[in-house]
């Protein structure tokens, strides 16, 4: 029961990673090289589309994270799903209190309504989402070690 529930924890996170890698590497910087009218929609499509699934993502990656380390305590690898279940955390508490307003007013930019600042709060957004990146790929080795 553990090693698979290891195995779907890992696959779950492992997907979010790349898909989280894969923003930070190649959407927004081609997004950032588009005309800005045709930037300023897809933040806004991009804010709302995945804003809509990542949540749940990565809830559903802790919960996993957490049932693991519940049957795994006391045994080898335990610490570091523990860890990277810590790491998980901080990514939650990073998009909540960081990403998610910058990605809520997002969501409402169209060329009519875009606030003045909106290129700055893209840049912003961009910054902490490569730090979240970091964490989560942490995370990710973590849960993979412990597997090993």
């Amino acid at each position: 029961m553990q090693d698979t529930l290891a195995v779907i924890t890992i696959v779950v996170v492992g997907l979010m990673v790349g898909v989280e890698f894969a923003v930070a590497v190649f959407v927004n910087p081609i997004f950032n090289r588009l005309p800005d009218d045709a930037r300023l929609a897809a933040h806004s499509e991009g804010a709302r589309v995945v804003g809509g699934v990542m949540p749940i993502w990565y809830i559903s990656s802790l919960a996993l994270g957490m049932a693991w380390a519940a049957l795994a305590w006391g045994g080898d690898g335990a610490s570091s799903v523990v860890a990277g279940d810590a790491l998980l955390v901080v990514s939650v508490v990073m998009s909540v209190l960081l990403l998610v307003p910058i990605n809520s007013r997002a969501k409402t930019w169209s060329q009519e309504g875009a606030p003045a600042d909106w290129k700055q709060q893209a840049r912003r957004w961009n910054l902490y989402h490569y730090v979240r990146v970091g964490v989560i790929v942490l995370a990710f080795v973590l849960f993979a070690v412990a597997l090993v």
